[in-house]
């Protein structure tokens, strides 16, 4: 089964403060850090303290923060949009964020989660963009290095580029239409000549740039991009993947597909699941080209995702065939295939000087017939068999092998779920592996490789296969006593 994605115990916002008053309860230094912080706002700061220090003061004095210089009271926070108890004191803050919650106004207790109804974030302030880190209980100190290095990627420019462009907004959105013409306009405003002027100080040149994008920018031509999603884990896709599902008007994605990976796509992206597993066809291959087709004759940006490589058992001969017959633009990325992921989980040489020159990539179906394949030939010269979706086959894999001469000790290495954090690893031999079909626990995709070198690899956090192979054997034979 894919696996879930964590869900937020909280969940991030922007709240409206523009000339709304937010009240900060305290006078030392907790107060000033949270006053310091929203001080980068446009809100109307209300400092509630009798005894305050020097430099709140000085920052009060600096800022025409409203200081009230009296003993804490309710009706001090009467007209807040927010509250931050921040007295350092806890018997006064309890009560601070009791009164903010009976007055309906969120409150923040520093230092004290138990009582905030909102944690404040590292922030990255580019104004009118902001960029808040939130790291739900993992401390200040990550937050904060999170922030240092989105601070280092963000060009200080973006502010006022990000200004340009709430400028052109309203005109864009009335002279483009919605979708591939309007995206590629502001792809190139953020990423082209504006952005550049910008960068360099040049305003004005920056305003010219924009406006000669508006007027020449054209309804983009439909494109579907053939991509590979790798095992699963969202870091082993390419950079040029990323940067076409976030583009995509639709995803076309198949079941093995996480929903991490679909969820990296453009928020508004149609999302389409075609999914296909052993037994259960959401649609049919026919049906998937033809779908493919349709979307790429309206005009669509479209990334059909593929788990793994689309070129390797990804039926993309098929898509692509399709897509030229029908004079429709198509591209393929590639990604991580499951044999790779495989062996980076067990640190695995496909290939090793002296052992293994050559690899086969097959499924284990591809030995159901009567006669052996042309690769089998292979594997018994020494070549490295890398076999996809063979659990279920296993026992005929080995038992083909075996027969055609590879040696029962030759060494395999199986992996379930390859790359994701819930991957599985078993290691024996040749002979074991018909263990496999009895293990029912094997609900992810199985991956076996075969073959001298898989000796290289590191077991140290796999599983014997040998152990299950006897227990099944022991089972075997309890059963038959007993009949």
């Amino acid at each position: 089964m894919p696996q879930a994605t964590p869900k937020l115990n909280a969940f991030p916002v922007f709240m409206r403060v523009e000339g709304e008053a937010i009240a900060i309860v305290g006078g030392a230094e907790e107060a000033l850090a949270k006053a310091r912080l929203l001080a980068q706002s446009s809100a109307v700061l209300r400092i509630v303290s009798d005894e305050t220090s020097p430099e709140l003061l000085a920052f009060i004095a600096e800022t025409g923060a409203a200081h009230i210089a009296e003993a804490y009271d309710a009706a001090h926070l009467n007209g807040a949009v927010m509250v931050f108890a921040a007295s350092g004191d806890e018997a006064l803050d309890r009560r601070v964020a009791g009164d903010a919650r009976r007055l309906g106004i969120p409150v923040n207790a520093v230092d004290r989660p138990e009582l905030c109804d909102f944690f404040t974030p590292a922030l990255v302030n580019r104004a009118p963009v902001a960029i808040a880190i939130g790291t739900e209980g993992a401390g200040p100190v990550l937050a904060q290095m999170l922030r240092s290095r989105i601070d280092r990627m963000l060009s200080p420019s973006l502010g006022p580029l990000a200004t340009l462009a709430a400028s052109f907004r309203d005109t864009a959105e009335r002279l483009l239409p919605k979708g591939n013409a309007r995206r590629r306009f502001w792809s190139d405003f953020f990423g082209g000549a504006p952005a550049r002027a910008v960068e360099a100080g040049e305003l004005s040149q920056a305003h010219d740039a924009a406006v000669g994008l508006l007027l020449s920018n054209e309804q983009a031509s439909a494109h579907i991009a053939l991509v590979g999603a790798g095992r699963g884990a969202e870091d082993l896709m390419t950079l040029r993947a990323h940067r076409l599902l976030m583009e995509a008007d639709v995803i076309v994605h198949d079941a093995l597909v996480p929903e991490a990976i679909v969820a990296m796509g453009r928020r508004d992206a149609e999302r389409l699941p075609v999914g296909k597993r052993k037994g259960c066809h959401s649609k049919s291959q026919a049906e998937i080209n033809a779908l493919l087709v349709e979307l790429g004759h309206a005009g669509k940006r479209v990334v059909r995702l593929k788990s793994g490589d689309p070129l390797v058992f990804g039926r993309a001969g098929e898509e692509m065939a399709a897509l030229r017959d029908a004079g429709v633009a198509y591209e393929v990325v590639p990604g991580v295939t499951a044999a790779f992921a495989a062996a980076a989980d067990f640190e695995l040489p496909l290939t090793l000087r002296g052992v293994s020159s050559s690899m086969v990539f097959t499924t284990g179906h591809d030995l159901k017939g009567n006669s052996l394949p042309d690769w089998a030939k292979l594997a018994i010269s020494g070549a490295t068999v890398a076999v996809y979706m063979g659990r279920s086959v296993a026992a005929e894999v080995a038992g083909r092998l075996i027969e055609a001469g590879l040696s029962p000790d030759t060494a395999v290495a199986v992996v379930e779920n390859a790359s994701l954090a819930n991957r599985r690893r078993f290691h024996g031999t040749l002979a074991d592996l018909p263990s496999l079909e009895a293990r029912a626990d094997l609900s992810g995709p199985v991956m076996t490789i075969i073959g001298d070198a898989v000796a290289g690899a590191n077991f140290e956090r796999s599983e014997p296969l040998a152990a299950h192979r006897q227990e099944s054997v022991a089972r075997a034979a309890a059963q038959g006593v007993n009949q």
